[in-house]
């Protein structure tokens, strides 16, 4: 049976197996070698999210998976008093919920991958017109200075805990032009943005433990076959 490569998160998890998204990419990049699940849900924030633990990952599981992305906070970081106020989570809450959802995690299994994902930046003026249409709004229901804010606390807090972490909210910054580049609406991502996302979540599963290019295929391949006596092939790596 391949081992199980969960994604966990929100709506940018959720979109993440549309065309050009990280989690089909990621799918390709282990493909015959470990099954990626994307459990994502649009519009959920961590308090949301503690609701679906015992759903998603029942403890006792046989085969847990062996690695799993965590990537909320982009709704946590909503901003009270505007459009999307009752998405949003207090810091101290959020930062606690993490740590509740990484817990449960490591109940499941204390081998399983863990790898926190910060918010993504936010282009304020692109959420305006996108959350608001024609009816541009003064004030966003989102900033970049919140998301930096909640970006900050993760990072941190898996340091604490000894895992490892993407910020994204800082590297997308890095480059010029990432409003644009990186958002299709200011908040949720474009192919680019994706490919950031795919590519910084394998060179932590690379750094880790859980490189594909070094993982074992689930059955022979076909260059490994002889096809005169094509059992003997899957007697070796299926027994």
């Amino acid at each position: 049976m391949r081992p199980q490569i969960v994604l966990f998160g929100d709506s940018i998890t959720e979109q993440s197996f549309g065309p050009g998204g990280w989690g089909t990419a990621l799918a390709n990049t282990y493909s015959r070698k470990a099954d990626v699940l994307v459990r994502g849900y649009g519009g959920y924030n961590t308090r949301l999210a503690l609701f679906l633990l015992h759903h998603i990952f029942p403890l006792g599981c046989v085969t847990p998976p062996v690695a799993t992305t965590v990537f909320f906070g982009a709704n946590d970081a909503a901003l009270l008093g505007r459009n999307n106020e009752r998405q949003h989570v207090p810091i101290e809450e959020y930062k606690e919920n993490i740590r509740r959802i990484v817990k449960h995690l490591k109940e499941c299994s204390p081998t399983m991958l863990v790898v926190l994902i910060t918010p993504p930046p936010v282009d304020e003026e692109r959420r305006k017109e996108s959350v608001y249409g024609k009816k541009t709004m003064e004030l966003p229901e989102r900033t970049n200075e919140m998301a930096g804010v909640y970006a900050m606390q993760c990072v941190e807090l898996a340091k604490e805990l000894g895992l490892p972490s993407i910020n994204l909210w800082s590297k997308m910054q890095e480059t010029e032009g990432w409003q644009k580049k990186f958002l299709s609406d200011g908040l949720h991502l474009t192919g680019k943005g994706n490919a950031v996302v795919h590519q910084e979540v394998v060179k932590v599963f690379n750094d880790a433990w859980l490189c594909a290019s070094e993982m074992p295929y689930d059955f022979p391949h076909h260059s490994a076959i002889d096809w005169r006596d094509p059992g003997k092939a899957f007697q070796q790596q299926c027994s």
